[in-house]
């Protein structure tokens, strides 16, 4: 038969009591173990009389001092003279004129050359000038007269090309235009366009070089963009 346990004998039920027990032991030995003291028994050994000379050692005798030295004389100021502003300081100076001057030196003529002012070639083109050309209405009225009469190139819209023609022309003495060509294309109709639309311009301002009106080649670019 299996062996069955009474409650009374059921050790669970003071296991707290023990384990506050056995702290409260252990604590108490830790404190006691803390206060614990210990003594020598052993006997105080008499040194008795022991002669010394503390007091004639430490017996310094008064030494005399010397007396401080004297202060040194007091130091005599300079005395300030005031000195008129109206003094006349007389002083020699020696000026000695005895010098050889030969008249032997012969100052070289300088030749003056004419300059002569190249006369401008009636037929010379001119890259740059001093004021060059503009068009009827400044940039702004070019730039009206190509979007009033630049046409888009069917062939270039249907191809999708797009881009900026590069024009070189020369303006005449007159304003009238001439030489025009292609500086650099994009092909699709749209160079002969811009060289159509730039032989069919109005007369422009010419450039004047020196005042005087010249011959002048200009560089211009048109763009095609489809819309």
């Amino acid at each position: 038969m299996e062996a069955k346990k009474t409650p009374k004998a059921d050790l669970n039920k003071s296991v707290g009591m023990f384990t506050n027990l056995g702290l409260a032991v252990a604590v108490g030995l830790t404190l006691a173990a803390f206060e614990y003291k210990s003594y020598d028994d052993s006997a105080l050994k008499d040194l008795g009389d022991v002669a010394d000379n503390f007091e004639d050692i430490l017996d310094v005798p008064i030494t005399n001092q010397p007396p401080p030295p004297p202060p040194p004389p007091p130091m005599e100021q300079p005395v300030i003279q005031e000195i008129p502003d109206e003094v006349k300081i007389e002083e020699k100076i020696d000026v000695n004129f005895d010098v050889d001057v030969k008249e032997t030196t012969v100052i070289k003529e300088v030749a003056i050359k004419e300059v002569v002012i190249e006369e401008e070639k009636a037929d010379q083109i001119f890259d740059v000038v001093e004021t060059q050309p503009n068009p009827p209405g400044g940039m702004s009225g070019w730039n009206k007269y190509l979007s009033d009469n630049l046409k888009y190139p069917t062939q270039a819209r249907r191809m999708g090309v797009e881009g900026t023609v590069i024009v070189v022309f020369v303006i005449n003495t007159d304003g009238s235009i001439q030489d025009v060509e292609v500086l650099r294309g994009i092909g699709g109709g749209c160079d002969e366009e811009a060289v159509k639309i730039v032989k069919a311009a109005p007369k422009w301002e010419p450039g004047k070089q020196r005042g005087k009106a010249v011959r002048t080649r200009m560089r211009l670019p048109i763009r095609f963009k489809l819309g």
